[in-house]
């Protein structure tokens, strides 16, 4: 699978609770970690969630999860 100029692959640590990666609790970008403050929106496709997230500093994020690979992905705007 080819991943988007868009999205930057992430090592994120997430809350499971009735499901699997429920949501973000933090991520590590560039050997940086980012706690997640709030959870402003998210939604979910057929095949990922998103998770629309503020983190330190007040910096708004916008997080991937692909159920299939279980993998996470630091999008880009």
């Amino acid at each position: 699978m080819r991943q988007s100029l868009k999205e930057q692959k992430i090592e994120v640590t997430a809350y499971c609770g009735y499901k699997v990666n429920e949501r973000p609790v933090s991520f590590l970008l560039a050997g940086q970690r980012f706690e997640v403050k709030e959870i402003l929106d998210r939604w979910y496709g057929q095949e990922h969630d998103y998770f629309k997230v503020v983190v330190d500093g007040g910096f708004v994020r916008l997080l991937k999860w692909n159920r299939s690979t279980d993998s996470w992905f630091l999008v880009k705007e």
